[in-house]
């Protein structure tokens, strides 16, 4: 990627999440004129790149990752998956045992494309993962992959309840979700009551 290749892929980024340069770095808790265009050239006129570490803060704060950002940055319009809403997915017909798309009622979203494994799109609702997640954005959940502590994951309850959740702890005796806002308490569960975990892999508004 050349120098005015980030540059751009940053501003769409921001565009694509209905932020200013400056709002997306405020976002990821950097200096808000880090991205201004007065810093993306020397006095001398020789041209300044992004740190890597701001670029992963800022893809961080925006729940998206490398790959999507350069997707975002070669235009590619990505690939498809199944779209419902938090209220939808926790009725019955919508999910098999595995946590995999069922049935019908699903719309479709468009998302950068993220290899080959079976995603699907949930809209949020709620603030428990503010400030990464808000109502209305959409996040693309891959029930096949592994899943870590520390994982921002979608999870079912036996009772039918659907969160996303940060995995905080999980083992023979419990499973313990915790929100990225810091209002909400840490919710424990048996490992009996819980019907599947998802891992989140992008999100987008």
């Amino acid at each position: 990627m050349r120098h005015q290749d980030i540059w751009r892929g940053i501003d769409q980024l921001a565009e694509h999440h209905g932020l200013t340069a400056s709002g997306l770095a405020r976002r990821a808790g950097l200096d808000p004129t880090a991205f201004n265009k007065s810093k993306r050239e020397g006095a001398d006129g020789r041209p300044r790149w992004p740190s890597t570490e701001s670029l992963a803060r800022v893809l961080e704060a925006v729940g998206s990752g490398f790959d999507d950002f350069a997707a975002l940055i070669d235009g590619r319009r990505g690939a498809t998956a199944p779209l419902i809403g938090f209220a939808q997915a926790g009725r019955d017909g919508y999910f098999d045992d595995a946590g995999f798309p069922a049935g019908q009622g699903w719309e479709e979203v468009r998302f950068p494309g993220l290899g080959t494994e079976t995603v699907y799109a949930l809209e949020i609702s709620g603030d428990s993962m503010e400030p990464a997640y808000r109502a209305g954005d959409r996040i693309i959940v891959a029930p096949g992959a592994e899943v870590k502590k520390g994982d921002r994951v979608v999870a079912k309850t036996t009772g039918g309840e659907v969160m996303a959740k940060v995995l905080a702890r999980r083992n023979s005796r419990t499973v313990a979700l915790a929100s990225l806002n810091p209002d909400y308490p840490v919710r424990e569960f048996k490992p009996g009551e819980i019907a599947w975990i998802a891992r989140i892999l992008w999100a987008s508004q």
